[in-house]
């Protein structure tokens, strides 16, 4: 539904990543890995609560500094301007200004990114996503589910190669969730690579990849069914 999804040319990897690690003192939050995401690839990221999945994004993100190795989001080193304008990132827990509506998280981080603003484009997924009524009100009064909404809405507000998503389906309804996959399904058949930690059978069910981690190590990639997931995080 959002055509400003994605209009980067593809000359390389959407990610690559070589032995990219963190550790603090007394723990190896995750063991160096390597992975390659290729452009409209979509990959469900699972492990228990604690293996290093919201790690791994948020060292992607920019929002953790490595212990070791490297990651490059369309060729440009994590943490750089060029990484943060090709990603977009959706962490497991809201984060949105108590001041702004709806409405105006998305004439704001549309326009922070060279975007239109709120134009009509942005107002459809306003609906789609279930918030036009809601539009104008501030997100802070917002039960968990409407929050992760907007979160959603705020993230496909702005143009991305790369999408990073921590926990999304948390405090959604069952029409909530299937809006949610067919904006995860929309970006990639427009060419971004999609990465979401979930252990949601049906994103699990609708991807070919699935990457595990169990104790900041990684044990798994390739195709994984739900009952393989199951195994994988106990």
């Amino acid at each position: 539904m959002n055509s400003r999804i994605q209009t980067t040319v593809k000359k390389t990897d959407a990610l690559r990543i070589k032995s990219l690690g963190k550790s603090y003192a007394d723990l190896d939050a995750l063991e160096p890995l390597d992975l390659t995401v290729a452009h409209g690839e979509s990959i469900a990221l699972v492990g228990h609560n604690g293996s290093g999945k919201s790690t791994l994004l948020r060292l992607l993100a920019g929002l953790l500094e490595a212990s070791s190795g490297t990651a490059r989001i369309m060729g440009h080193p994590i943490g750089t301007v060029g990484a943060r304008a090709a990603l977009s990132f959706i962490p497991d827990d809201p984060v949105l200004y108590d001041d702004l509506s709806v409405r105006e998280h998305v004439e704001y981080i549309s326009r922070l990114h060279g975007g239109p603003g709120c134009d009509a484009v942005a107002e459809a997924l306003i609906e789609q996503l279930g918030l036009g009524h809601r539009a104008d009100d501030l997100p802070t009064r917002f039960s968990r589910g409407l929050r992760q909404r907007t979160s959603v809405l705020v993230a496909f507000s702005r143009s991305f190669d790369v999408l990073l998503v921590d926990e999304p389906f948390v405090g959604l309804d069952a029409a909530g969730k299937a809006t949610v996959l067919e904006l995860f399904k929309s970006a990639n058949e427009r060419g971004a690579a999609v990465v979401v930690a979930t252990h949601e059978e049906q994103y699990v069910a609708r991807v070919s990849r699935c990457v595990a981690l169990r104790d900041g190590v990684l044990v798994h990639d390739g195709p994984a069914t739900p009952d393989d997931v199951v195994r994988l995080v106990s």
